[in-house]
């Protein structure tokens, strides 16, 4: 006993050392017209500004329309306005769309080219967190690292400017630290106390213990021999890639060229000063049949876009394009780690309520988190090759779910048919070439310019994206002698967006969505659109202000309640007019777009998204004017992928016209996997103390 609280106060010891030191309406709306379009013949909801009666949520501001995908690759090929760009910038996740952000904010001539979808890799496949970092703080402490400490001073106060400029994505999340070692609550106690001391101003609440009956109230899953009590401290939690799609599109509104689906094939260098000069690019689009009608040979070919300085964000792919540079023998710089998360249904945790095991079997660290009204557990922690999509290892699956059942109740049983979706992302660290393991390497960046003046940001985190922007700007500034300054293509700049002055505004750059936002804006758009109340929660908190735009392209129900909102999937609140929107509005144009990146269906339930798959192929058919050939392309590339979000293999052969049939509800019927079939909201009705299990509530099938 007595080693015991020896070891306790050396452990306590770093910690106080290091605190004591001082370490509305889209325009405002009308209500919905009382029209009801006939089928096929679909028409949007009236929405204006003519109404007198005043909006809660404050009037937002009118931004010009942006500029169609068609429109940006015009943009693209024309230099914009005939000159060359001051950046352009590879990769279109967090990163690369943070920095788009920043150049145009600055007035720079900007362009951002993405080969996939925005977000479509690392960038939407985090734990959902925006953190400082609690074991980064831990070990900075234990080894004196210095840049664990500055990466978590640097994260937390990334941490708040979220929560400032995109409040209807973000969010605070109180997590859990279980103790079941009494002597280890003063060890908890003094981490979470520097954590909020090291916050300072932006510090969203502070940290507190609960006793052991506390604890069990508050996360009631929770095993409850040998607690001894729990740390509650708070972090944030975000909507990762419709927070990227919001940089991308507000980059958009500041006029950067913003393409998806475009890959660079290749840089080009000035044959006289081997410096680069621009990219060649190509629509991969294109490459589809039947993509998009009026196509021209010109169209399909590869075409030069000049720019001053090129910017290589791509994340895990950096050193493939650092290769286009300077050839197949540049050493790597990126060590790439697999992170496998699995999603369970709601009621494996509160709604309200995280938890993080800083201590697995095996050394690392797990969260187990509230997300989107489902529970996501992760993450792994392992060396892995680079591919567009991978697929979760069943030994990892595996490996979450035994360290999940170790601190859930005896009385739970945490089965692999509860898994409603699983993925995996590769974390690009940056390579340390003295650690051993990835487990040792930490998500700080770097910023290097090749000879031949190819800029590369790598590492980092989602949390300190814009604070990465920020200084690879400020680099690319210095290197390649930019002059930012007011963007002639604002002079007609719109009431919530900030004053182009050349400095640096992304801490008070509000994306879209966010200028007219508020917690009761859901209840507008019930009023207003006659949506559930669910489905206008949610909309609220995915679209911001542009919620009521959302809303206004959902089709009627011919129903007297709802009146507008045709569910893609019983599950779930995404509805018919998110598809419209995403096309229209966010530059969808896959299936996987949709599924993926504008709503988070696959994410949350891969069987969900496979049945919502024919709703999704025909409203985007309507919009974009696909041939049967591409709309067959479509399923057969969309099944696929959702390999990657947990699909089985075995059932990568379905069709439509047997999803269509129901066959997906009679998946593994023997397995009794019910929790597939059933909502957040059916299950955690269901559950509740009282209330029986029947065919009304959860629906038989599984995987």
């Amino acid at each position: 006993m007595a080693g015991a609280r020896s070891t306790a106060r050396s452990l306590v010891k770093p910690f106080l050392v290091l605190s004591t030191a001082g370490v509305g309406g889209y325009y405002g709306y009308k209500s919905l017209s009382s029209s009801r379009p006939a089928a096929h013949t679909y028409a949007t909801a009236r929405v204006d500004g003519s109404s007198g009666r005043a909006n809660p949520a404050g009037r937002p501001p009118k931004f010009p329309p942006l500029p169609t995908r068609a429109e940006q690759i015009e943009k693209l090929k024309a230099g914009r306005n005939g000159g060359a760009y001051d950046l352009l910038v590879i990769g279109g996740g967090a990163t690369g769309a943070g920095i788009a952000l920043d150049a145009a904010s600055r007035g720079l001539k900007v362009a951002v080219i993405e080969r996939d979808d925005f977000s479509s890799g690392t960038s939407s496949k985090s734990t959902k967190l925006v953190h400082g970092g609690v074991r980064y703080l831990e070990k900075a402490v234990k080894e004196l690292d210095y840049s664990q400490y500055q990466l978590v001073r640097e994260s937390l106060k990334e941490r708040a400017v979220f929560l400032t400029t995109a409040p209807h994505l973000s969010m605070s999340l109180p997590i859990m630290l279980p103790v079941y070692d009494w002597w280890k609550a003063p060890y908890y106690w003094a981490g979470t106390k520097c954590y909020d001391f090291l916050a300072g101003k932006e510090n969203l609440e502070s940290s507190y213990f609960l006793t052991r009956g506390k604890a069990l109230e508050a996360f009631p899953m929770l095993k409850s021999d040998g607690l001894a009590g729990a740390l509650v401290y708070y972090d944030g939690s975000h909507n990762d890639s419709r927070m990227n799609v919001g940089l991308a599109l507000t980059s958009a509104l500041y006029g950067a060229t913003v393409v998806n689906h475009m890959e660079v094939s290749g840089l080009v260098k000035d044959p006289e000063t081997g410096k680069i000069t621009g990219i060649k690019v190509k629509d991969v689009l294109h490459e589809k049949k039947g993509g998009r009608l009026g196509f021209s040979r010109a169209d399909q070919e590869e075409f030069f876009v000049e720019a001053k300085g090129v910017i290589n964000a791509t994340g895990p792919f950096t050193d493939s394009i650092r290769k286009l540079d300077t050839g197949e023998k540049t050493s790597e710089i990126v060590a790439p780690s697999s992170g496998v998360h699995i999603v369970l249904p709601g009621y494996y945790s509160p709604a309200r309520m995280g938890l993080i095991d800083p201590h697995t079997s095996d050394g690392r660290v797990i969260f187990f988190l509230p997300w989107q009204g489902n529970t996501i557990a992760g993450t792994t922690d392992a060396p892995t090759a680079i591919t567009p999509h991978p697929v979760p290892r069943e030994e990892e699956i595996g490996w979450i779910l035994n360290e999940v059942s170790r601190y859930l109740a005896p009385d739970i049983n945490v089965r692999r048919g509860d898994v409603l979706a699983a993925w995996s992302g590769i974390r690009p660290l940056v390579k340390d070439p003295d650690a051993k393991n990835t487990e040792s390497l930490v998500r700080n960046h770097l910023i290097n310019v090749s000879n031949s003046g190819l800029m590369t940001i790598a590492g980092g985190k989602w949390t300190t994206y814009r604070q990465m922007a920020e200084e690879a700007v400020d680099e690319a500034i210095k290197k390649f002698d930019l002059k930012p300054g007011s963007s002639a293509d604002l002079s007609a700049k719109s009431e919530g967006m900030v004053e182009i002055d050349g400095s640096c505004k992304t801490e008070y750059v509000k994306l879209i969505g966010a200028h007219g936002f508020s917690k009761t804006l859901f209840i507008n758009l019930i009023q207003h659109f006659g949506v559930e109340t669910e489905v206008a929660q949610h909309l609220a908190g995915a679209y911001g202000d542009r919620a009521w735009a959302v809303a206004a392209l959902s089709a009627p129900t011919e129903k007297r309640f709802p009146v507008r909102g045709k569910r893609l999937s019983a599950l779930y609140p995404f509805i018919d007019g998110e598809v419209r929107y995403a096309v229209r509005h966010e530059y969808a144009q896959t299936a996987v777009d949709v599924l993926a990146r504008r709503t988070r269906l696959a994410f949350l339930n891969v069987q969900a998204a496979l049945e919502a798959l024919p709703s999704v192929i025909d409203i985007m058919s309507e919009e974009l004017k696909w041939s049967k050939e591409r709309k067959e392309s479509e399923w057969s590339e969309t099944v696929k992928f959702l390999e990657s979000m947990g699909l089985p293999e075995k059932r990568l052969g379905v069709t439509r016209k047997e999803v269509e049939g129901g066959v997906v509800g009679k998946w593994g019927i023997d397995e009794k996997s019910f929790s597939r079939h059933a909502g957040p909201t059916d299950v955690a009705s269901a559950t509740a103390p009282g209330t029986p299990l029947d065919s009304s509530t959860v629906r038989n099938g599984g995987v």
